[in-house]
């Protein structure tokens, strides 16, 4: 069985030396969300949401309202183009109310409190200027929090997952199955809509636990024992499915799907995230990069952490990062690997007696083995310790770092240590300029 990979405290290419601790959450903070390029919201199992400042970690806004644990979080922004751009939020609870908050004042701007379950999942539709709530019905609601549509009961387990599709869709993960609804306008003068089934879909053999959209063409699904599926987004066709994930065992005669030896728990799509190229899967411990044209796994690191791995993205220069049950995030290089020249294989009696059959067939399944063999490398370059618990999710903020949140109830802002340590030189040295203390000696 193989081992996770370990890295020493000669850390070359981790950025991350410096970190600040922020503290106010008395429970497991399970979200964070980008508010704009410095801000952001945390929100948790306390009910509270804290909004912060990415660069200095100063606490900005501590917002009651909320009774029960955080469900969902969603980002809101106005588009009104007669008032101001306003940065709002949307958060939704178990107590089952949803709640819009002003970014700027730290008020609550509207509450509505008339759902019959908890709101599991909120999705903006920036474009038709709606959001929707995902719970045990779906509901379509206009920027000042009236009710335009709602579907009948759909389970009691109820939607777990939502993402937007082109022409007025949305796709739902509810259970084993997705089901896509399509928002029509409404036949009278309002602005109103109507929101129609129009297609399920039940491919998946268990429970979908992620679903991100790749573009307008492709959204990509994940279930509980390792299914990842590949859908056309304006017919909602299969394009590609991953039974399971590569194992290096696989023989070379069997066929291209692919087969992993663990047990179901260790094999469930937790999280799932893209660019245009790859999909990145954080399945069981391990962290898989799908390649969309090829249709197959390029590369993976079977056990990238000691426990599951509960999110992953893809950030600039090539580079992953995943957090897990473990506390630890990490930051991995996707690389090239280094062909090796091709080698005979050999087919055992056969190829004794140089039989033509027995070489051709050694050729097919030489050629069989490099097609199912990855050809990326997942180099760990980073490791990042400091939460005493399960690390929820993470947002990265480009050169202002890293915000991590755990279930230690902290919120980690993990810094460049060298961007840090300029930035106070040049603060220094200015106030020395302002202050006259700065001579130039000569």
């Amino acid at each position: 069985k193989s081992s996770v990979q370990t890295i020493g405290e000669e850390q070359i290419q981790n950025p991350y030396t410096e970190l600040l601790v922020l503290k106010g959450h008395q429970d497991i903070v399970r979200f964070l969300v980008q508010i704009d390029d410095c801000r952001f919201a945390s929100a948790g199992d306390d009910g509270i949401i804290f909004l912060w400042n990415a660069q200095t970690g100063e606490k900005l806004f501590e917002l009651h309202g909320h009774t029960q644990k955080i469900t969902a979080i969603a980002p809101f922004s106005s588009s009104d183009a007669s008032e101001e751009k306003k940065n709002l939020i949307l958060t939704a609870s178990a107590d089952r109310t949803v709640i819009v908050w002003d970014c700027t004042s730290g008020r609550q701007v509207q509450k509505v409190s008339c759902f019959h379950s908890t709101v599991k999942c909120l999705t903006v539709l920036q474009r038709l200027d709606v959001w929707l709530s995902g719970g045990s019905d779906l509901c379509v609601w206009n920027r000042k929090l009236d009710l335009l549509c709602k579907t009948s009961h759909l389970t009691d387990a109820g939607i777990s997952a939502l993402v937007e599709l082109p022409k007025n869709c949305v796709v739902a993960a509810v259970g084993k199955e997705l089901i896509i609804f399509r928002l029509i306008p409404s036949n009278d003068e309002s602005e109103g809509w109507n929101v129609l089934e129009v297609k399920r879909l039940v491919d998946h053999q268990d429970n979908i636990l992620s679903l991100v959209s790749v573009n307008d063409l492709t959204f990509v699904t994940g279930s509980h024992v390792g299914e990842l599926i590949v859908w056309d987004a304006l017919d909602w066709t299969k394009q590609a499915s991953e039974c399971n994930f590569w194992d290096s065992s696989v023989h070379p005669d069997a066929q291209p799907e692919i087969k992993l030896s663990q047990s179901p728990n260790e094999t469930s799509v937790q999280h799932l995230t893209s660019d245009e190229e790859c999909v990145f899967a954080a399945v069981g411990k391990g962290i898989y990069v799908y390649n969309l044209q090829m249709k197959r796994v390029i590369a993976c690191q079977r056990t990238a952490h000691d426990s599951s791995v509960l999110h992953i993205e893809k950030v600039p220069n090539r580079q992953l990062i995943s957090c897990s049950e473990d506390g630890s995030v990490r930051i991995w290089e996707l690389r090239e690997k280094q062909q090796l020249p091709a080698e005979p294989v050999p087919t055992g009696f056969f190829n004794m007696w140089g039989f033509g059959r027995a070489n051709k067939q050694a050729n097919q399944a030489a050629k069989k083995m490099q097609e199912n063999t990855p050809m990326h490398v997942l180099e760990l370059v980073g490791d990042l310790i400091g939460h005493s618990s399960a690390v929820q999710m993470f947002l990265y903020f480009g050169e202002l770092g890293l915000a991590t949140c755990s279930a230690d109830h902290l919120i980690i802002l993990w810094k460049d240590g060298e961007r840090e340590s300029r930035l106070r030189s040049l603060t220094l040295f200015q106030k020395l300029a302002q202050s006259g203390d700065l001579q130039l000696k000569f």
